[in-house]
């Protein structure tokens, strides 16, 4: 889709077409705070609806409004930095519910999702959104590469020894507190 055919109904219609997987990117991006993300999303669409983030054409639209979804979030971990040091309690979703018979295969789920989860928080920063970029919302690496803002060269040696370490931290071979 080319910048030039962009226009508001063409704009909505993409944002409705990438709404999931956007959501799931701002989980990522907002540390898995639910209230967090939507409040980055929303405010990421506001900036597409209203013209303070334009689609240049240079990348999918995919890739440009995860770059806008990511530094959004940026802006809102600046301005809400309060928070992140004195967190208020989280409130309790809903608790998920199990088909009958499934309970031990939703509880193995259940434990894996966690470790992954606690093995992801573990990688630094840059390598945990490639992975995430990649793995979760099947980005190529020269996309993931344009959704931080980096080079094609950077973001591969970073998603190789993210998966190195993932690796390794998923095997039991590293502590979450080592780097």
């Amino acid at each position: 889709m080319h910048a030039e055919s962009m226009q508001p109904e063409a704009i909505r219609a993409e944002l409705a077409r990438h709404h999931g997987v956007a959501y799931g990117w701002a989980l990522s991006c907002c540390e898995w705070e639910r209230v967090t993300a939507e409040d980055v999303l929303h405010t990421s669409y506001l900036k597409v609806l209203e013209g303070r983030a334009r689609f240049g054409g240079r990348s999918s639209f995919k890739t440009w409004l995860f770059a806008v979804i990511r530094r959004t979030a940026g802006e809102y971990r600046r301005r809400h930095l309060a928070r992140r040091i004195l967190p208020l309690p989280r409130a309790n979703g809903r608790p998920e519910t199990v088909a009958p018979g499934g309970v031990e295969d939703a509880l193995v789920r259940s434990e894996t999702a966690t470790r992954l989860r606690a093995a992801l928080r573990a990688l630094p920063r840059r390598q945990r959104e490639l992975m995430l970029l990649v793995f979760y919302q099947e980005l190529t690496v020269a996309e993931s590469a344009s959704v931080l803002g980096i080079s094609v060269g950077t973001a591969r040696t970073h998603y190789q020894r993210g998966k190195q370490r993932l690796r390794k931290l998923l095997a039991g071979e590293e502590h979450d507190g080592a780097r």
